[in-house]
């Protein structure tokens, strides 16, 4: 249906009912076998009135295309985006996902990025994963509680979050990275992760104050985006909790 969207799935359901999306309908299958969760679902349903229909599993099967749904979908509104202005509001690291394409990476980090207390996402309006029924499922629903800002232009955005204040961290394992353990890194921080093996574009790189990297000891060259964002986002949260609440000198103005 035209500005709603079917979310599957029994975490990314039970944070939908309590984000920001509109509820329209909660299908539950026919013979599902209930835990905790799916009775705290449906007792949720039932105190804001509603409508739960009980298809056969197999109606849930095809309209999820074959989606590992756990006999809960959750008809609803579109996922809001925030302005970008909103989704910058709180102090603290923001999370800049450089042209992601990968639905369950996308949405592993940003389950991390909620865990972590991101003050705000910021994605690319092309050529990047939006945030669909899939990548809620892969967030565990997480991404209902963050703010999630889609910029035309990223490397503007990266210069708008310059102008207000935050430094331009990227996470990139090419040359002129540094260690970030071994790195002083200044606060309020703009993390700005992109795909594995890609590297960051070279528009939004002459962006950035400082690029780090992960060191890797073992056989394996290289961590997925979600894996190596998620380490980073933990590490300044290390630091941001050393530190207390203080952010830092504010970044110089961009030109």
């Amino acid at each position: 249906m035209p500005g709603h969207e079917l979310l599957y799935g029994r975490n990314a359901v039970a944070e939908a009912l309590q984000g920001r999306r509109q509820p329209r309908r909660l299908f539950i299958a026919e013979g599902v076998k209930e835990d905790e969760r799916l009775r705290a679902i449906i007792r949720h349903a039932a105190e804001i009135e509603l409508d739960i229909d009980r298809p056969p599993r197999m109606m849930l099967d095809d309209v999820t295309r074959g989606a590992n749904h756990q006999g809960v979908a959750l008809e609803a509104s579109e996922y809001e985006y925030l302005d970008f202005d909103e989704a910058i509001h709180a102090p603290g690291t923001v999370l800049v996902l450089d042209h992601l394409q990968d639905p369950q990476n996308f949405g592993t980090l940003l389950r991390a990025a909620e865990a972590a207390g991101v003050a705000g996402v910021i994605i690319p309006q092309d050529r990047a994963v939006a945030v669909t029924p899939a990548v809620v499922n892969a967030s565990a629903g997480a991404v209902e509680h963050l703010a999630v800002a889609l910029v035309p232009n990223l490397a503007r955005g990266l210069d708008t979050l310059k102008r207000a204040g935050w430094w331009i961290i990227g996470l990139d394992s090419g040359p002129g990275s540094v260690g970030l353990y071994s790195t002083e890194i200044p606060t309020p921080v703009a993390l700005v992760v992109v795909t594995e093996g890609s590297g960051i574009g070279q528009n939004v790189r002459g962006r950035c104050d400082l690029l780090v990297s992960l060191p890797l000891h073992g056989k394996v060259a290289s961590l997925n985006a979600a894996t190596a964002g998620a380490i980073a986002l933990f590490e300044l949260l290390r630091r941001e909790s050393l530190a207390g609440s203080d952010l830092g000198e504010p970044h110089p103005a961009v030109d």
